[in-house]
C-alpha cells in the first residue's frame, strides 16, 4: 500500500512537472518573433525587448544631425499622450545615412536628453542597413508591409499589441501626422 502511494505521489510529481515544462515552453512561444531579441539600452545594459510584450510600439532610427532631427519633439510628444495606455517609442540611434549619428552612446544621451527632454527608451548604436544590420532590423525589413531597405533616419515601424508589424512609415512623415496617429490609436484599442 505504501509503495502504491508513493507511486502516486510521484507520479503526481512528474505530471506537475510536465505541465509546468509545457507552459512555460507555451511562454516561450507565446513570445512575438519582433520581440525576442536582446538589445543594448544607451547605457550598455542589456534590454530583452519581450518586457513590451502586450505594448503598442513604435520602433525608430535615430540621428543627431539630421533634417529630420526635430522628429523628436513629436516623437516624445506622442509618447508622453500615449505612454499611460501601454505604448513605448523605442529610439535606435544609427550611423548608416550620411554619417549623421557619428557620437558615443553618452553623447547621444546627452543630445537627446538636453535639446528634447527625451524620455523614452533609447538603445545603443546599431546599424539598420546592409549586410551588417542588427539581427531586429532584418526582421522588422523582411517582415514588415512594405518589405525593404530603411531608407534614410526616422523611418518607423509600428507594431501592434499582438507582436505584428501592423505599419511602416516613411522617414519624413512625422510622429504626429495623422495617418501615424490613427494607426497608433488603432492599435491600443484592440
Amino acid at each position: 500500500m505504501r509503495a502504491m502511494i508513493v507511486t502516486a505521489v510521484g507520479a503526481a510529481l512528474v505530471a506537475g512537472m510536465a505541465v509546468r515544462a509545457a507552459g512555460a515552453a507555451d511562454e516561450k512561444k507565446e513570445t512575438p518573433a519582433v520581440l525576442q531579441y536582446t538589445m543594448k539600452d544607451i547605457d550598455g545594459k542589456d534590454v530583452n525587448l519581450s518586457k513590451y510584450q502586450g505594448k503598442v510600439l513604435l520602433i525608430v532610427n535615430v540621428a543627431t544631425f539630421c533634417g529630420n532631427t526635430p522628429q523628436y519633439k513629436q516623437l516624445e510628444e506622442t509618447y508622453k499622450k500615449y505612454h499611460d495606455q501601454g505604448f513605448e517609442i523605442l529610439g535606435f540611434p544609427a550611423n548608416d545615412f550620411g554619417k549623421q549619428e557619428p557620437g558615443t552612446e553618452s553623447q547621444i544621451k546627452e543630445f537627446c536628453t538636453s535639446k528634447y527632454s527625451v524620455d523614452f527608451p533609447m538603445f545603443s548604436k546599431v546599424v539598420v542597413k546592409g549586410p551588417q544590420k542588427t539581427d531586429l532590423y532584418k526582421y522588422l525589413t523582411e517582415n514588415a508591409p512594405k518589405k525593404g531597405e530603411v531608407t534614410w533616419n526616422f523611418e518607423k515601424f509600428l507594431i501592434g499589441k499582438d507582436g505584428k508589424i501592423a505599419a511602416r512609415f516613411a522617414p519624413k512623415t512625422k510622429p504626429d501626422a495623422p495617418e501615424v496617429v490613427k494607426a497608433i490609436e488603432t492599435e491600443l484599442k484592440k
